[in-house]
C-alpha cells in the first residue's frame, strides 16, 4: 500500500481530526485561527498530490486514487472512494478556499470562534465526502452532513436579527428534498441490490435498471429536485439571497452551487441519462431564464450582498446551461465555470467582507469615492470584476465561450434562442458590476468614508487575495492545464449518452425474472 491508496481517505478526515483538536484547545487569543490555518493548509497540500500523479492517459472515465472496501454486509454498503477528471479540481478547490476563509475570518470573527472554526472544518469534510464517495450511502451521509454545519453557522454567526430565519429556510430547502433523494436511492437499491455508482452506471448504459419507466422517472426527478434546490435554479432559489445576506464570509465562498451541480454530474447524469436528456429542454429554458432574471435583479439593488446574490444566480444558471447541452464543449465550459465561478465568487465574498469590516454596512449608497482611501482594494475590486464579467484573459471568459459554443451545438428544440438570451446576461453581468464598481470607488465620497478613515488591505488580506486574482489569469491564459483532465470527464459522459441511444432497451420480461444480485454480479467496472 502506498499513499495513492489513502490520500483520499487523508483529505477527507485531516479536517475532522483537525475540528477534533480544536475541541480540546483552549479559545485564547489567536489560538483557534492559528489551528484551523494549520489544518486547512495541510489539508490543501494533500490535495495537490491528485493533479500531481493523475494519470491524465488513462482511459477516459475511470476512476483513480481508488479505495473499495466492504462496509456493512446487508445492505451491501462499502467504504468506496475515487476522482476522476470531474471530482479532482473541485477538490482541489475546496482545499484553497478553506485556508484563505480563515484567513478571511481572522478579525471578523471574534467571539465564539472555537465553534465557528469547528464548524468550518466540519463543512470541509462534507464538501470533501461528496466530491470522493462513489458509493450512494457514503455520499448520502456526507450530503446530508453539509447541511448542519452551514445552517448553524449562519443561525449563529448571521450578521443581523434576520439570521435565524435564514438558517431555518436554507435547512427547509435543502433538507425536505433531501427525503426525495433518500426514497429513490433507496429505491435503486431494492431494484438492483448494490449502492456502487458504477455498478448502477453500467446498469443505466445497459437500460437493466428496471422495466417500470415510469418509477424511472419519478426516481430520476428525486434526484434533480435535490440537486436543483441545492444550485439553486430558478424558480427554486427561495432560500438563496437570505442565506447569502447572512451567511458569514468563509461560510458563504462555499455556499452555493459547487456539491450540487457536483452532483448532478455525478449521480443524475450517470444513473438516469435518458430521463436527464428527457428533462434537459425545461431545465436549459429555465437555466436561460435565471441569467436574465438574475442579472437585471442585481442591476437594481443597492444592498451589496443582494446584488452578489442575483448574481450568483445568474452565474450557475450559465453552468446549468452549459451542462445540460450534452455536448463536448459544454460540459466541459460548465466543469471549467464551476470552478471559475467558485474562485470569482469567493474573492467576490472575501471584498465584501473586507468592506463590511471597515464600515460596517453593505449599502452601496452609503460608500463613493473609495479609490481615493483604498487604493489597493478598489485594484483588487477591479480585477474580481473583469473576471466576473467574463473579460478575455481572465478565467470566466474561456467558460462562458464553451458554454455559449455547447449551446449552439445543443440539439434541443429552440436552442439558438435560448443561447441569444443567456447571452444577453454577459451584458448584464458587466452593466451591474461595472455600475457597483463606480459607485462604490469612483463617485463622490459618500457618508461611510467620511465619518470612517478606513485602512486599506494588509498583508494578511492581500496573501489571501493575490493568490486568486493569480488564478484568474493562469486559467485564463493556460486553460489546458486544467481541461487535461475536465475533458476525459465531458468526452467520456458525451459517449454514455451516445451509448445509451445506440443500445436498445432490454426485454421488460428478462429483468422482471433477474434477481438484484444476479444483475449487480455482472456490471462491475
Amino acid at each position: 500500500m502506498n499513499i495513492d491508496h489513502i490520500i483520499l481517505s487523508l483529505i477527507v478526515f485531516v479536517p475532522l481530526a483537525g475540528a477534533l483538536v480544536l475541541t480540546l484547545l483552549p479559545d485564547r487569543g489567536k489560538t483557534m485561527q492559528w489551528a484551523a490555518l494549520a489544518v486547512t493548509l495541510l489539508t490543501f497540500v494533500l490535495t495537490l498530490h491528485l493533479p500531481f500523479h493523475y494519470s491524465y492517459a488513462s482511459h477516459p472515465g475511470g476512476f483513480q486514487f481508488e479505495r473499495n472496501v466492504p462496509w456493512i454486509a446487508a445492505p451491501a454498503i462499502h467504504y468506496h472512494l475515487g476522482v476522476d477528471g470531474l471530482s479532482m479540481w473541485l477538490m482541489v478547490l475546496t482545499g484553497l478556499l478553506a485556508p484563505l476563509g480563515v484567513l478571511i475570518s481572522w478579525r471578523a470573527i471574534d467571539q465564539r470562534k472555537k465553534l465557528f472554526y469547528v464548524l468550518f472544518l466540519l463543512q470541509q469534510v462534507a464538501m470533501m465526502g461528496i466530491f470522493v464517495s462513489l458509493d450512494m450511502f457514503l455520499y448520502y451521509a456526507f450530503w446530508e452532513m453539509s447541511l448542519v454545519p452551514m445552517t448553524v453557522l449562519i443561525a449563529t454567526f448571521g450578521r443581523s436579527e434576520k439570521r435565524r430565519r435564514a438558517a431555518i429556510k436554507y435547512f427547509l430547502y435543502a433538507f425536505i428534498p433531501s427525503g426525495l433523494l433518500l426514497a429513490a436511492m433507496l429505491w435503486l437499491y431494492a431494484q438492483t441490490g448494490t449502492f456502487d455508482l458504477p455498478k448502477l452506471a453500467a446498469l443505466a448504459t445497459q437500460h437493466a435498471i428496471s422495466p417500470n419507466a415510469g418509477a424511472l422517472w419519478i426516481a430520476s426527478l428525486g434526484f434533480l429536485l435535490a440537486f436543483a434546490v441545492k444550485v439553486p435554479v430558478f424558480p427554486l432559489h427561495g432560500w438563496l439571497v437570505d442565506a447569502i445576506s447572512e451567511a458569514p464570509t468563509a461560510a458563504v465562498m462555499v455556499l452555493a452551487g459547487k456539491t450540487a451541480l457536483y452532483s448532478m454530474l455525478r449521480f443524475s447524469f450517470a444513473i438516469f441519462p435518458e430521463q436527464s436528456h428527457r428533462v434537459a429542454p425545461l431545465m436549459i429554458a429555465l437555466a436561460a431564464i435565471g441569467i436574465v432574471y438574475g442579472g437585471l435583479l442585481a442591476l437594481v439593488q443597492n444592498d451589496l450582498k443582494k446584488l452578489a446574490a442575483y448574481s450568483t444566480l445568474g452565474q450557475l444558471s450559465f453552468i446549468m446551461l452549459g451542462i445540460f447541452t450534452f455536448t463536448i464543449a459544454g460540459l466541459d465550459g460548465g466543469i471549467y465555470q464551476i470552478l471559475n465561478e467558485s474562485l470569482a465568487g469567493a474573492a467576490f465574498f472575501m471584498l465584501l467582507g473586507l468592506l463590511y469590516e471597515r464600515y460596517g454596512t453593505y449599502d452601496m449608497r452609503q460608500y463613493g469615492g473609495l479609490a481615493q482611501r483604498l487604493p489597493w482594494v478598489a485594484t483588487v475590486f477591479v480585477l474580481v470584476t473583469l473576471s466576473i464579467i467574463g473579460l478575455p484573459i481572465l478565467n470566466s471568459f474561456v467558460g462562458e465561450f464553451l458554454i455559449l459554443s455547447g449551446s449552439m451545438q445543443s440539439p434541443f428544440a429552440h436552442h439558438h434562442l435560448l443561447t441569444a438570451l443567456a447571452a444577453t446576461g454577459v451584458i448584464l453581468s458587466a452593466a451591474y458590476m461595472l455600475r457597483m464598481i463606480q459607485r462604490v470607488f469612483y463617485c463622490e465620497l459618500g457618508p461611510k468614508p467620511q465619518a470612517v478613515a478606513g485602512w486599506n488591505l494588509d498583508a494578511r488580506e492581500h496573501i489571501a487575495l493575490w493568490p486568486v486574482v493569480a488564478l484568474f489569469l493562469a486559467m485564463g491564459l493556460c486553460p489546458s492545464l486544467w481541461m487535461r483532465a475536465i475533458d476525459s470527464y465531458g468526452a467520456s459522459m458525451a459517449d454514455h449518452f451516445a451509448a445509451i441511444h445506440a443500445t436498445p432497451p432490454a426485454d421488460p420480461a428478462a429483468l422482471q425474472t433477474t434477481s438484484p444480485q444476479t444483475t449487480t454480479g455482472g456490471a462491475r467496472r
